[in-house]
Parts: C-alpha cells; sequence; structure tokens
C-alpha cells in the first residue's frame, strides 16, 4: 500500500451500489474481486465509499498508520451531509473504542480487555456448556411442537451468545429480548430513518438504564467495573463512552456469534463429508469455526474506517476521509489467498484457513477468544445430541439477513431428529 499511483496508475471502476436490504454476498464480491482488491461503492443515501476486499489489502489497510476509526475523520460527517436518521450513522458515531484512535482507544479497550483473555474465557466453558444443555433440551421441545421443525437460530444460536454476555454484564434476563431487537434495527441497513432514530434512542435509553441501576447497587459484573474503573490519570468513563462501550459490547456479543453459529450449521449440514471428518476426529469443532469464519463470514461488510490522507491500494486512490468498509466475507474467498478453490468448504485447510474474519490491527475483535469457544462448544453439543440435524428448507429458500453489515439468514428451520 502507497500513497501514489501504481505504475499503471489509479483503476477507475464503476460503483457498486450496496443493497440496504442485504442478500448473499459471495456473488457479487467474486465480481468485484475480480478488478482488484478494492472497489468504490455508493453507501443508503448516495454517499460515496469504497470496500477494501482482497484478503492482502484487508490486512495491510487495518492495520495501517494512516487509517482511522473517529468521525471527525469521515468527510461527510464533518460537511453535514449525513442525516440522523442514516442506517450507518450508528457505526460511525457512537462514543467508545469502536470510534477511537491511539491511546484514547488504548485506554478504552484497555477497561474491559481483562475479562477476554483465552484465561478468563475458559473459565467460562462450564458455563457455556451448562447453558447448552439447556438450550438443547428447548430445542427439542420447539421441535416436538412444531412437526419435527425448530428455528435454530431463535432457539438456539441467538440465546447463547446473548445470555452470556449479558450474564457478564449484569443485564437482567428481562431485557435479554429488548436488546435484541433494537440492536438488530440498529445494524440492519435497511431501518427507515424515523425506526432507526428511534431505536437508537431507546437502545441508549435502556443501556443508560441498566447503567444507572448498576451504580446504584453494584454487582459482579463487567458493568458495574466499568463504571468504578478509573484510568492511570484518575479519569473514569464519560456516560456516553459507558453507554458507547455497552452497546459495543452488548450488540457485537451476540450479533456476530448468532451468524457464526448459524452459518456454521448451515455449512456443515450442506457438507456432510466435513461434518463426518470432526464426527471421526480427522478434524476439530475449532477447524469448523475457523473454516466457517473464513468461507462465510459472520459480518460481509463492516464500517468504518477513514484514510487520514489520500492512499492508493491496489492501484486505486483512496482520499482522505472516504468512509470505508472492510470487506470480510470477500477477503474469505480471495483466491488470491485462499487458493483457486477458496470458495469450498474444506476444514483440512488447517493453517491455510487464515482469515481477517474478526478483524487485524489495534481494533482486532476482543471478544475473538470468547466467540471461539462460544461456537465450538455449540456445534459440538448440537451434532453430538441429534447427529442426523439437517435443514428442514433447501439453502435457496433461507430468507438473508436484514443489511449488507450481518451476514446470515433470518430463521434456520432444522429437523433435529431423534
Amino acid at each position: 500500500m502507497d500513497a501514489t499511483p501504481g505504475p499503471d496508475g489509479d483503476r477507475t471502476r464503476e460503483p457498486y451500489r450496496l443493497d440496504p436490504a442485504g442478500g448473499c454476498p459471495h456473488a457479487a464480491n467474486a465480481r468485484l474481486l475480480a478488478g482488484g482488491a478494492v472497489a468504490p461503492v455508493v453507501l443508503p443515501g448516495d454517499i460515496d465509499g469504497m470496500v477494501v476486499l482482497g484478503h492482502d489489502a484487508l490486512r495491510d489497510f487495518l492495520s495501517h498508520p494512516d487509517v482511522a476509526k473517529g468521525p471527525r475523520h469521515f468527510t461527510a460527517l464533518a460537511e453535514g451531509r449525513i442525516p440522523e436518521g442514516w442506517p450507518l450513522r450508528t457505526f460511525a458515531t457512537v462514543p467508545g473504542m469502536i470510534t477511537a484512535d491511539g491511546a484514547d482507544h488504548r485506554r478504552l479497550r484497555n477497561l474491559v480487555s481483562s475479562a477476554f483473555t483465552a484465561r478468563r474465557v475458559e473459565e467460562l466453558r462450564p458455563r457455556v456448556e451448562a447453558v447448552t444443555e439447556g438450550l438443547l433440551d428447548g430445542l427439542a421441545e420447539a421441535a416436538a411442537a412444531g412437526d419435527g421443525v425448530a428455528d435454530l437460530r431463535r432457539h438456539y444460536a441467538l440465546p447463547l451468545p446473548l445470555g452470556v454476555i449479558c450474564e457478564l454484564f449484569g443485564v437482567d434476563p428481562a431485557h435479554q429480548e429488548r436488546l435484541h431487537h433494537l440492536s438488530s434495527l440498529v445494524v440492519a441497513t435497511d431501518t427507515e430513518p424515523a425506526r432507526a432514530v428511534a431505536a437508537n434512542r431507546e437502545l441508549v435509553e435502556l443501556l443508560a438504564a441498566i447503567a444507572a441501576a448498576k451504580a446504584a447497587a453494584p454487582g459482579d459484573d463487567l458493568t458495574s467495573a466499568l463504571i468504578a474503573a478509573r484510568d492511570e490519570g484518575g479519569d473514569r468513563l464519560t456516560q456516553p463512552e459507558l453507554i458507547g462501550t455497552l452497546l459495543l459490547m452488548i450488540v457485537a456479543g451476540h450479533e456476530t456469534t448468532l451468524n457464526l453459529v448459524t452459518n456454521a450449521v448451515r455449512a456443515l449440514c450442506a457438507h456432510r463429508d466435513q461434518l463426518a471428518l470432526v464426527t471421526e476426529g480427522k478434524a476439530s469443532w475449532a477447524d469448523a469455526v475457523e473454516e466457517t469464519l473464513r468461507w462465510d463470514s459472520p459480518v460481509s461488510y463492516f464500517p468504518f474506517r477513514y484514510p487520514t490522507r489520500d492512499l492508493t491500494v491496489d492501484g486505486t486512490l483512496i482520499p482522505r476521509g472516504t468512509p470505508v468498509l472492510a470487506g470480510y466475507s470477500a477477503a474469505g474467498r480471495d483466491t488470491a489467498a485462499h487458493g483457486p478453490d477458496a470458495d469450498r468448504f474444506d476444514l483440512t485447510r488447517g493453517a491455510a484457513a487464515k482469515h481477517l474474519s474478526l478483524g487485524h490491527g489495534p481494533h482486532y475483535c476482543l471478544g475473538a477468544p470468547l466467540a471461539r469457544m462460544e461456537a465450538a462448544v455449540a456445534l459440538e453439543a448440537l451434532f453430538t445430541r441429534f447427529p442426523g440435524l439437517d435443514l428442514a428448507v433447501p439453502e435457496g429458500e433461507l430468507a438473508r439477513h436484514a443489511g449488507f453489515v450481518g451476514n446470515s439468514v433470518r430463521a434456520l428451520p432444522v429437523r433435529p431428529g431423534a
């Protein structure tokens, strides 16, 4: 990556208009990648943006010192061209580590990072296993009541990560369903502006109420710890930073793992030979998780990063202040990085299954160890209890996730079997 045009000059490409309603990204990704690692896109509201699709280009872009996350670097926002109800505005403006840079980012990240170390996550394993067993009972009951069919996403893939992250942050279970509903509206890119504004406002109010309750009666949870935490200078999180941190951790802490488990089950059901490798001990459940992350990333196009100066990436100029999406689903199937069979689901890739689906660089996903553990536990328990589990409808008939940020399906009807 460099800041001057390559030997062939900057590539000029017709911008790709992202569909706010979403859809399967892989065919479009392949077409875009055929033209290079970077493509111009049109975001909702006719805002010009870019997406970095190639694996190597994205890896370098995510860790480039002249690429920032702070909203002050977003030219269209600074010029007042981004309305309040813009569907991606929360991603760009929510206070917290997701929109912080440098020392400020490190300060915010350090306040919560200790809860997500590999050791701390491993200590959570027995609790995750116990929750999983209860959810399997619920899945079986739902199938029995539904002529043998149950929505695995609703009854299994969602309540596991949502329950665990809410327990970590001390959120009353009574709030969980509302939190998921509101977060779904916030991360969708097809939410009508007035509804998006209302959902954001209600979500912030709900999180503020949760924080206020913890301030009044602290407990042994991360919300209480964040309220009490001080940095080296003795400063605490501001109220907007606290709410922004809670929003990020609770929303990202379940939405991505929900998609990961859903996509892994879909992939294993469609590739019974690969499932057999695991059940026969020739591959691990961790292999299934990593290959799913590469092959069908739970996040497709993640907003936003902004060059703080003009950058030329893979022969394409990205002007300073342009909102850039991280094309995780495209990078996972980039043939330049994964070989000519990049679109094949193969658990035997091993180290070759490298991917960027959990990020790279200073903003690497803080919850990656937890997401990996939850998904591996969920898959092993599911297919051990229901070895004949299969989809109840053809893959092509599954309705896609709303929006182009998340990558999955809205529901996953399955037949668990005996």
